[in-house]
C-alpha cells in the first residue's frame, strides 16, 4: 500500500455512543471522470514515489497514490491512503449523523467550493480531494494519484469548523438556567459533544494543511460530555413498579437509565417512570397452564404532567404449574426490557434536539 506524500497527521478524537464506524466521506464532484489515463510503458515516478509528483508541489498539495486491480480500485486505495493522514473516522451512531443533519449541520455544498458531502459507511473520500493521474502497467496492475488542494481544503474546513461552532453555541444556550438541567438539556449537551468531536477532527486536518489558526480555542467532546453528566446527576429520575418480583423489572429499567449517566431513586425527582404490571393466568393447553404479563411503562415529567415516553408490551410463557409459569414471564419481560428499552430512550433523546 502507497503511503502519503511525506506528512503525518494526527488521529481524530473518537466519539459516540455505539460502536458504528461512520466516516464522514468528502468527494470532489466529478473526480473520476475527468483523470487522464497514462498510457506510456514507462513507469511513472509517483508510483514508486507514495505519491510525490513534480506537477503538485507539496506547499501546495498534498498528494497520495494507490494500486488496485482495477481503475476503481487503485482510485479508492489512493483515497485511503490520504485518509490516513488525517485519521477522519468518527465512532459514532448512525442515529447521530440524522440529528447533525436534521440540527442544521453544515453541508460543504453551500460553501461554494465545488466539493459535496457524501456521508456513508466505509467511505474514504476527503473535502477536496480528486484523481489527478491514473496508469496501468498493462499486466493488470492499476495505479491512481489523488491530490487536495491545501488552500482550498482550508477554506472549507474553517467553515466547517465555524458552522459547526455556531451549532454549539445554539445547542447549550438555554431560556433559562432550569431549563439546562432536564433530559432536553441533557440530550443537547449528548449532541454538542458529537460536533465537537468532529471539530477536533477538523482541526487535525487544518493542522495538517499547515493551517492551524483556523481553529484555535475549540473546547472538545470530553468538555460537553462532562457537562452532561453534571446534568445527569442534578436531575434524579424516579422508577415505581406496581407489581415487581426481586426488583426484576425496576432493576432493567434503572440499567437503561444508567446506562446514560442519570441517577435513579433519590429525592425531587423530575422524571419518573411509572411501570403498572398486571399477571394473570391464561388458558390451559395439556398439561400447561399459562400466565400472561400486561406491562405499561411511562416516563413522566412530574413538573408537567406530560408522558414524554409511553412502553408497552405483553409476553406470555407456560409451565405445569403456575408460578413456575408466572416466574418465566418476568425473566421474559426482563430480557426484553433490557433489550429494548435503551433503544427506545436514545430515540427519545435524539426527537429532543432542537431542528
Amino acid at each position: 500500500m502507497f503511503g502519503a506524500n511525506r506528512f503525518k497527521g494526527s488521529s481524530l478524537a473518537k466519539a459516540g455512543l455505539s460502536g458504528i464506524c461512520l466516516v464522514f466521506a468528502f468527494a470532489a464532484c466529478a473526480t473520476h471522470a475527468h483523470a487522464p489515463m497514462a498510457t506510456q510503458r514507462v513507469t511513472p515516478e509517483w508510483t514508486r514515489a507514495g505519491g510525490a509528483h513534480p506537477n503538485f508541489q507539496s506547499n501546495a498539495y498534498l498528494t497520495a497514490a494507490g494500486q488496485g486491480n482495477s481503475r476503481q480500485a487503485a482510485e479508492m486505495a489512493a483515497f485511503r491512503s490520504l485518509v490516513t493522514i488525517f485519521g477522519v473516522d468518527i465512532q459514532t451512531d448512525t442515529r447521530m449523523s440524522e440529528w447533525y443533519r436534521s440540527a442544521g449541520g453544515v453541508s460543504a455544498q453551500g460553501l461554494d467550493f465545488g466539493s459535496e458531502i457524501v456521508m456513508g459507511a466505509g467511505m474514504d473520500n476527503l473535502i477536496g480531494a480528486e484523481v489527478g493521474e491514473v496508469w496501468d502497467n498493462g499486466r493488470g496492475t492499476h495505479y491512481a494519484l489523488v491530490v487536495m488542494n491545501r488552500a482550498r481544503a482550508t477554506r472549507i474546513y474553517a467553515d466547517l469548523i465555524g458552522a459547526n461552532q455556531a451549532l454549539i453555541a445554539n445547542l447549550t444556550t438555554f431560556p433559562t438556567p432550569a431549563d439546562r438541567y432536564t433530559i432536553g438539556g441533557f440530550s443537547r449537551y449528548q449532541f454538542a459533544s458529537v460536533v465537537a468531536d468532529m471539530n477536533t477532527g477538523y482541526a487535525a486536518v487544518l493542522s495538517t494543511l499547515g493551517a492551524p489558526q483556523y481553529a484555535q480555542g475549540l473546547r472538545t467532546g470530553d468538555d460537553f460530555r462532562l457537562e452532561m453528566q453534571r446534568i445527569a446527576n442534578a436531575i434524579p429520575i424516579g422508577i415505581n413498579v406496581s407489581a415487581d418480583r426481586a426488583g426484576r423489572l425496576q432493576g432493567a429499567f434503572a440499567s437503561a437509565f444508567t446506562e446514560f449517566g442519570f441517577r435513579t431513586g433519590g429525592a425531587n425527582q423530575r422524571y419518573v417512570l411509572q411501570v403498572n404490571v398486571v399477571l394473570q393466568p391464561t388458558e390451559h393447553a395439556g398439561r400447561n397452564v399459562f400466565a400472561r404479563m400486561e406491562l405499561s411503562a411511562n416516563l413522566v415529567d412530574t413538573h408537567t404532567g406530560a408522558v414524554l415516553l409511553p412502553y408497552t408490551f405483553n409476553v406470555r410463557e407456560g409451565h405445569t404449574v403456575l408460578s413456575e409459569a408466572e416466574n418465566r414471564t418476568f425473566i421474559v419481560a426482563e430480557r426484553r426490557i433490557n433489550d429494548e428499552y435503551r433503544t427506545l430512550l436514545a430515540n427519545h433523546l435524539a426527537q429532543l434536539i432542537p431542528r
